[in-house]
């Protein structure tokens, strides 16, 4: 650009030295090099940004596709352990019904994981046995130890989704309008069985703060690894 405004100074005197006839027509042929070349550098700097925005909406998906598979993949763990327990309680129906839900969350990751071509996490193996072993682990201490475990996991996921959906909108909503109503689905889903567990004496269970507590670490740290790895 520089090199041009430089090019038709020196140019515009030479001419303005020779003649007077050409110096209009010199001074069109520069003008339209400008021109040209002011365009040229605009749609350089328009194509760079939208490179930057897609590359960084496509890192938006992968790392919420991902992680929202894992977690969901380990809710469905968590209840499958759960109902190995408890099937023949009076709790059971009601965690087949929570479990059957996770399912179809799980099913539903699974479907964009394809669609989108995201890698999924290299730790599903590890989530598949620590999901049923907490869900399992904390059912053996008793129905209200095991509602205490939803409790905490739904608290963690239901955070984890508003988070996801102020990074969506932020993003761009008409785009990610699909994923963000599957999004605020799940998360009503996850509250609500957030509430099944109050309403059945989550609190109740022995030692329930420092159990909720260290569950919903694990549950952090487990959201944070899924979404790197």
């Amino acid at each position: 650009f520089l090199c041009c405004v430089h090019l038709l100074h020196d140019c515009t005197i030479l001419v303005t030295k020779r003649s007077s006839t050409v110096l209009p027509i010199a001074l069109e042929f520069f003008s339209k090099m400008l021109a040209a070349s002011t365009n040229f550098a605009r749609r350089c700097v328009s194509t760079s940004v939208n490179s930057i925005k897609e590359a960084k909406t496509r890192a938006l998906l992968d790392k919420i596709i991902r992680v929202d598979h894992a977690g969901e993949f380990g809710a469905d763990r968590i209840y499958a352990g759960q109902l190995a327990v408890l099937k023949n309680t009076s709790v059971g129906p009601m965690i087949k019904e929570m479990w059957d839900e996770e399912k179809h969350h799980r099913e539903t990751f699974e479907r964009l994981i394809r669609e989108k071509r995201v890698r999924p996490t290299v730790l599903l193996p590890l989530w598949n046995i620590a999901g049923f072993a907490l869900g399992a682990g904390t059912a053996l201490m008793g129905k209200e130890a095991a509602m205490a475990c939803t409790v905490a996991v739904e608290d963690v996921i239901g955070d984890h989704y508003n988070n996801q959906i102020r990074e969506l909108m932020e993003d761009d909503p008409v785009q990610h309008k699909e994923l963000l109503e599957i999004v605020k689905k799940f998360r009503d889903d996850e509250m609500h069985h957030h509430d099944i567990g109050l309403e059945h004496d989550a609190e109740k269970a022995p030692f329930y703060k420092a159990l909720t507590q260290v569950i919903k670490i694990g549950c952090k740290g487990a959201v944070w690894v899924s979404e790197r790895i």
